[in-house]
């Protein structure tokens, strides 16, 4: 009987050690509010001069986090995730800016998007015709 006692002792303390880190009041935040969840939002962006992205070699690529906090290697992070923001995370959702004209030379560009958006696995590709009417399309997501 005692060997039975010692063993659930050392069980129950041993379960107690493993999962109170995963408890939420072990990870609460300071002032013993619980952690703030978020669904993160995380993206790689490319771009390149061609059809479609499975005959494209990136010519250029950012990454972009805009949840829990804007960061990344993208040079206008904040503006691009507000843009990103209004569209859904849908790349195509960007429409152009009024006012600007682009000639109708044909020199197709890819932009990929890859990642997470708001928790949801997102993969966009849309080909422009040529980097005038992509800088037109989501001047903050597209301007790197």
């Amino acid at each position: 009987m005692r060997n039975t006692a010692r063993w659930a002792t050392t069980l129950a303390l041993t379960a107690a050690a493993v999962c109170a880190p995963l408890s939420p009041v072990a990870s609460a935040a300071p002032g013993g509010a619980p952690p703030a969840l978020y669904a993160p939002s995380a993206l790689v962006l490319t771009t390149g001069h061609g059809e479609s992205a499975a005959a494209v070699t990136p010519e250029r690529a950012v990454t972009l986090t805009c949840a829990p906090g804007t960061s990344g290697t993208h040079p206008a992070a904040a503006v691009a995730c507000g843009e990103l923001a209004d569209a859904g995370g849908d790349l195509h959702a960007l429409t152009a800016a009024e006012g600007v004209f682009c000639t109708e030379q044909y020199d197709p560009v890819v932009v990929t998007v890859d990642g997470v958006w708001q928790g949801r696995r997102v993969s966009h590709e849309r080909t422009f015709s040529n980097e005038c009417v992509m800088n037109a399309h989501g001047s903050g997501v597209l301007a790197f």
